[in-house]
C-alpha cells in the first residue's frame, strides 16, 4: 500500500510540474492581508487604506482603478516596500515583507520589485545607460551588458545610450524608466499611472511594452490607472474607493 501511495504521489508531482512548465498552474506570488494605512492623528487623521485583502498570481496582469485620493498609490507603495502599513501584512513569495529590517527592505526593493512612476524620476545628470543600470550599481553588482543591450533594443532606445533625460521625449524617458525597472529582472512590476504624462499613441506603446514584458518574462504586473482602456487590457481589475476594495473581477 505504501508503495502504491508513493507512486500516486510521484504521478501527481509530475503532473503539477508539467502544468507549471506549460503555464497552466498558477502560483500565488503576492498576498495582502487586512492592510490598513493611516496618516495624521486626532481630527487630522486620514485612513488611506482600510482593511484591504487580496492575492495576486505569478504572471498576472492586474489593473487597480479608483478616483483620486482613493488609496491606490498608497497601496502600490506599500506593495513595493516604499511605505510601511499601519497594520496588516504583505507576503511576497510567502515571505513577510515588513518583517524585514530596513537594509533587507532596501535589497527587496532593488531586486524583487520594479517601480515605474508617472513622472519618470530619472537622474538628470546620468545618461540613458547609467539610469537603466543604476539599480544594479546601487546593489554593488556588475552590469550584465547582454541584458542592457536586450532592453535597449526591446524599448527601442538603442542609439540613445549617451543621451541625458532632457535630450529625450516624454515617451523615451518613460521607456528609460521601464528599462531601469526591468534591469534586475524583478518578479513584480508596479506602475503608478505610467501613461499619465503621455499622448494616446505613446500611452499605448508604453502599455504594450509592459504587457510584452509581462508575457515574455512571466513577470507579475500591477498598474494603477485612471484610463479605462488600459484597465480593460488587464487580466483582472480591482476598484478601490475610500481605501476599500469595492470590486474585484477577472476580465479574461
Amino acid at each position: 500500500m505504501k508503495r502504491y501511495n508513493s507512486n500516486i504521489t510521484k504521478i501527481n508531482l509530475r503532473g503539477i510540474l508539467l502544468k507549471q512548465a506549460r503555464g497552466e498552474l498558477k502560483m500565488e506570488i503576492l498576498k495582502v492581508e487586512n492592510l490598513s494605512k493611516t496618516y495624521g492623528k486626532g481630527d487630522n487623521q486620514v485612513k488611506a487604506l482600510d482593511n484591504v485583502s487580496f492575492t495576486v498570481q505569478k504572471g498576472e496582469f492586474l489593473a487597480i482603478i479608483g478616483p483620486s485620493g482613493s488609496g491606490k498609490s498608497t497601496l502600490l507603495h506599500i506593495l513595493g516596500g516604499v511605505d510601511k502599513p499601519t497594520s496588516g501584512k504583505v507576503f511576497m513569495d510567502g515571505k513577510d515583507v515588513y518583517a524585514q529590517n530596513d537594509t533587507q527592505l532596501a535589497i527587496f526593493r532593488r531586486r524583487e520589485v520594479g517601480l515605474i512612476y508617472q513622472f519618470y524620476n530619472l537622474i538628470p545628470v546620468l545618461n540613458v545607460s547609467e539610469n537603466i543600470t543604476l539599480p544594479v550599481l546601487m546593489d554593488g553588482r556588475k552590469v550584465n551588458q547582454e541584458r542592457l543591450e536586450e532592453l535597449l533594443n526591446i524599448l527601442q532606445i538603442k542609439g540613445r545610450e549617451k543621451h541625458l533625460p532632457n535630450q529625450l521625449s516624454g515617451g523615451q524617458q518613460q521607456r528609460v524608466s521601464i528599462g531601469r525597472a526591468l534591469m534586475n529582472s524583478p518578479a513584480l512590476m508596479l506602475a503608478d499611472e505610467p501613461t499619465g504624462n503621455l499622448d494616446s499613441k505613446n500611452s499605448q506603446d508604453i502599455v504594450e511594452l509592459l504587457k510584452n514584458s509581462n508575457k515574455m518574462y512571466n513577470q507579475t504586473l500591477i498598474i494603477i490607472t485612471h484610463d479605462e482602456n488600459i484597465a480593460l487590457q488587464a487580466d483582472r481589475i480591482i476598484a478601490i474607493e475610500d481605501g476599500r476594495i469595492t470590486r474585484d473581477e477577472v476580465v479574461r
